[in-house]
């Protein structure tokens, strides 16, 4: 009589979330197509999945149950069995559910060009649409300092009296981490003017968070201090080419053999607007496997414009939603007005400056709190 009893309870009962909080996992180093997942389940239930720090997926409370059980690496019939019991759904149709929403992934992971609606079957949701409880990207601007030869100027230096130290980075590093952010940008300034930085990159890979460098790129020519920002475990970089450097070519061609996703920008200017075809297809060639693009001015739009069209056409997928140093435009405000933050700025991503300052997104001064000494809800809300 008990068990029936239990069971009719059982009926009546909502069914209670998983726990709040951010769960990672991350394909073995042997893996022949390696990935990363962050999943960040919500107060509600409901979940946002971060495929390779790309993509995004909203989840309602099911198919974030079936993600956690995937991240976590429970056994196919352990995971389906529990969602039957949860929701009370057949054995059969758990264990088919659960494959679908693996294969789909697995899918979407091996041909990341894949629209998810079209092909897959996710829904889709509007661009930094919706409500979430924390950024999926901090840009940390580990100092202003710019090296020889760019305008001193570019970089507002004013606007901070000091450098955070190592530790105190670290403790923002693990805050944001606490607060679900799973993507790391090291930018500046010059971050490799940072001794620092191959440490810091360790202790967010450490963490569990995916990690990325915005660098001139000159550094990693020196293939020792290559070895050691690779050897971190760093995911990404973003190279801003100075085409007129050959020294810019020699560490790109260092760079791009190594198992390191590389994305080049290039700011088309009034000097060589003319030259960007040639660019373009010189970086083809070399194995880049991406590009990111600006402008100096708005008069340079149909540069811009047929530049996008020719890398489409040589396969290099563009990528427009990244920070870029201050002596650039920031691809993210092209199709803004120059005083409107960009969409998605101080949600779906963060700008923290070298004395710890949080602003809505890079070049956008609104001080909303400083990352070391105030709450987080403080700093977001």
């Amino acid at each position: 009589m008990s068990n029936l009893i239990n069971s009719i309870r059982e009926l009546f009962v909502q069914k209670q979330p998983l726990p709040v909080g951010i769960f990672h996992y991350q394909t073995p180093p042997e893996a022949e197509a390696p990935y990363r997942l962050h999943l960040r389940l919500e107060a509600s239930g409901e979940g946002v999945l971060i495929v390779n720090a790309a993509t995004v997926l909203h989840l309602n409370q099911t198919a974030a149950e079936y993600a956690y059980h995937l991240v976590q690496e429970s056994p196919a019939d352990l995971a389906a069995h529990e969602i039957a019991r949860r929701y009370r759904v057949p054995l059969k149709q758990a264990q088919q559910d659960y494959a679908d929403l693996k294969e789909r992934l697995l899918t979407m992971i091996d041909m990341p060009d894949l629209d998810p609606v079209t092909y897959l079957d996710f829904k889709r949701h509007d661009p930094y649409g919706g409500e979430i409880s924390a950024p999926y990207r901090l840009d940390c601007a580990l100092t202003y300092r710019l090296p020889k030869g760019v305008n001193p100027e570019a970089a507002p230096s004013k606007r901070v009296d000091r450098e955070l130290t190592t530790a105190e980075w670290q403790t923002i590093i693990d805050k944001a981490w606490q607060a679900g952010i799973p993507h790391i940008v090291f930018t500046g300034g010059e971050p490799t003017l940072r001794d620092d930085l191959p440490a810091l990159i360790a202790h967010a890979e450490a963490n569990g968070q995916v990690t990325g460098l915005l660098s001139d790129g000159l550094q990693l020519s020196n293939g020792e201090y290559l070895q050691s920002l690779l050897q971190t475990g760093l995911d990404h970089l973003l190279m801003v080419l100075r085409p007129e450097d050959e020294a810019a070519w020699a560490a790109l061609e260092k760079i791009l053999p190594e198992d390191l996703h590389t994305t080049v920008h290039l700011s088309i200017t009034p000097e060589n607007a003319t030259a960007i075809p040639a660019l373009l297809e010189r970086l083809a060639r070399m194995g880049a496997n991406a590009i990111s693009l600006s402008e100096s001015s708005a008069d340079l739009d149909d540069a811009l414009q047929s530049a996008s069209e020719l890398a489409a056409e040589l396969g290099l997928s563009l990528v427009w939603d990244v920070p870029v140093p201050y002596s650039e435009r920031n691809p993210v405000a092209l199709e803004t007005d120059e005083d409107t933050p960009p969409q998605g700025a101080g949600r779906a991503w963060l700008y923290v400056e070298p004395d710890g300052d949080v602003l809505p997104a890079q070049g956008v001064n609104q001080i909303l709190g400083n990352f070391l000494k105030d709450d987080w809800e403080h700093i977001y809300r």
